[in-house]
């Protein structure tokens, strides 16, 4: 189901909106859309709590590392060694 949302702007404002609008060959509304879209994206999705909680108990494990270097080569190595389709 659709909403209607009513947002005031001045002269200058809509004028600036249509002037985008014309220029991505859309109309305002198309426009705000999409832009309303593109920041409902860069929103964090979820919980901060339950990031940080995610972040600390994995902060608690110990992993095997190797130096960057030696991960490195080892990364290259078996990057080539794969068939040339998978690559």
């Amino acid at each position: 189901m659709s909403k209607r949302l009513q947002v005031l702007l001045d002269a200058e404002e809509w004028e600036q909106l249509q002037a985008i609008a014309r220029r991505h060959r859309t109309t305002v509304s198309e426009w705000v859309r999409r832009a309303l879209r593109e920041a409902r994206e860069r929103e964090p999705a979820g919980d901060l709590d339950t990031k940080l909680r995610a972040v600390r108990a994995a902060a608690c494990h110990t992993f095997p590392t190797a130096d960057i270097e030696q991960t490195l080569k080892e990364i290259d190595h078996g990057a080539k060694a794969l068939p040339e389709a998978a690559q």
